[in-house]
């Protein structure tokens, strides 16, 4: 199936590219791509294109970079006279003149429950407070953080021992697939938006590096509480800031660890300087 309308696709890491990549397995081309600007990488700093600014170019799908989203760069996007946009982890604030330049809207895919978990971390913010069940949603953009119509959404349990790690490809693929089945009946105007209840509304913040330092227990007299802080900590930022701990002023990465018998208990870390070895091991040195 080809689409009619002209869209547009924000988005600029690897998310973005990944859903991107399952449109244009639908046949859903953007008229245009519009993701960050290249950004120094590597140890020699090389100036280097974002993933879904690659793609887009291998498809030959016009790209445009703007710093900011200010007047320039809005009539540039208006220049493609696209229907409605997609929205895709592009990292900056849509201003109102850009959320009205599209007839049909501005998508947004969000990973979690909307309205729960609106902002930058929906789901490392699940994995924290504990939840069993996450989702995706693709809500309709308004000026307020998240708080746009619901137009889909689609729900996945959270596995007792899942992390980050495992659930945030799941939850990449849950979106794509979610917006490219969603995006015909959209296209025709057959979908009926459902408001998001604010009153249950909650937030997701922004994650900083020392959110991932522990405290760890000590033993066995240690509340129930922190070993289970610290296993949804560990679960939560098991891909992005990580978990670790100073010993003698030396930064100790965490690399492994399980929840059993109601003790967190670290498996393998990795000193600051040196190579991964087993907890075990570690302690042995001391």
């Amino acid at each position: 199936m080809v689409n009619n309308a002209r869209f547009a696709y924000f988005g600029t890491p690897a998310v973005a590219s990944e859903t991107l990549a399952t449109l244009l397995k639908h046949d859903f081309t953007p008229a245009v791509v519009i993701t960050s600007p290249d950004a120094p990488r590597g140890r020699g700093l090389v100036l280097t294109p974002s993933s879904t600014r690659a793609l887009a170019e291998a498809h030959r799908i016009p790209v445009i970079t703007p710093e900011t989203l200010d007047t320039e760069a809005l009539e540039a996007i208006r220049a493609y006279a696209c229907d409605y946009a997609v929205v895709v982890a592009y990292g900056k604030i849509f201003p109102e003149e850009l959320i009205t330049a599209f007839p049909k809207g501005v998508l947004n895919v969000h990973y979690s429950l909307l309205p729960k978990y609106r902002g930058a971390t929906p789901l490392e913010t699940a994995l924290l407070t504990g939840e069993d069940e996450t989702g995706v949603t693709i809500q309709k953009m308004v000026r307020e953080l998240d708080a746009g119509d619901i137009i889909a959404q689609a729900a996945t349990p959270i596995a007792p021992t899942e992390t980050a790690r495992e659930l945030r490809p799941r939850l990449i693929q849950m979106g794509a697939e979610l917006l490219t089945n969603t995006l015909p009946s959209f296209e025709r105007g057959e979908i009926i938006p459902t408001p998001q209840d604010a009153s249950q509304a909650t937030r997701a913040y922004k994650i900083k590096k020392e959110d991932g330092l522990l405290d760890l227990p000590a033993g066995r007299q240690t509340p129930l509480q922190q070993h289970r802080e610290n296993w949804l900590k560990y679960r939560a930022y098991a891909d992005s800031i990580g978990t670790y701990f100073f010993e003698n002023g030396k930064r100790i990465k965490i690399t492994s660890a399980e929840f059993a018998r109601g003790e967190f208990r670290v498996l393998r870390v990795i000193p600051e300087g040196k190579r991964e070895i087993s907890f075990a091991d570690f302690s042995s040195r001391r």
